[in-house]
């Protein structure tokens, strides 16, 4: 194994398993009350007040094309990381499962890598795959 290991945070969409790097994450909270706002792309759920904080709530399911499953945690990013302007974002998410290192030597380029940011590859388990996605290529706008 690699000394070169990364973090991330294991997560249900639907019948996948998706991971995103633990070093974009900020809090993870329970799904709360949703405001809408009016004419926001379709994968754009809502705002909700954390911590005093107006959030965006993105659902990475209408991004990913996904079915099933009902949301019931929100995984919240460090705008400073992830790289966007509009302020704090968290993706609606079915289940949190756990942090896991992840060795380089695991990890596969996704056959559309090439064409889509947000899938840094696929990681290879004993019990089958997991998506690592990249949250700075799912925006609010």
């Amino acid at each position: 194994m690699s000394d070169a290991t990364n973090q991330v945070l294991e997560f249900q969409l639907g019948d996948e398993t998706y991971c995103v790097s633990i070093d974009y994450v900020t809090e993870i909270v329970d799904v709360g009350e949703l405001t809408s706002v009016p004419n926001a792309p379709p994968h754009v759920e809502g705002v909700m007040d954390l911590r005093g904080h107006t959030t965006s709530i993105v659902n990475p399911k209408v991004v990913f094309d996904i079915d099933g499953g009902d949301p019931s945690r929100i995984i919240v990013f460090d705008p400073e990381i992830a790289d966007d302007e509009q302020g704090a974002v968290g993706w609606l998410v079915d289940e949190v499962h756990q942090v896991s290192q992840v060795d380089p030597e695991n990890v596969d380029r996704s056959p559309t890598s090439d064409d889509i940011d947000s899938v840094r590859g696929v990681v290879k388990r004993d019990g089958g795959f997991v998506i690592w996605v990249n949250p700075d290529a799912i925006r609010t706008a």
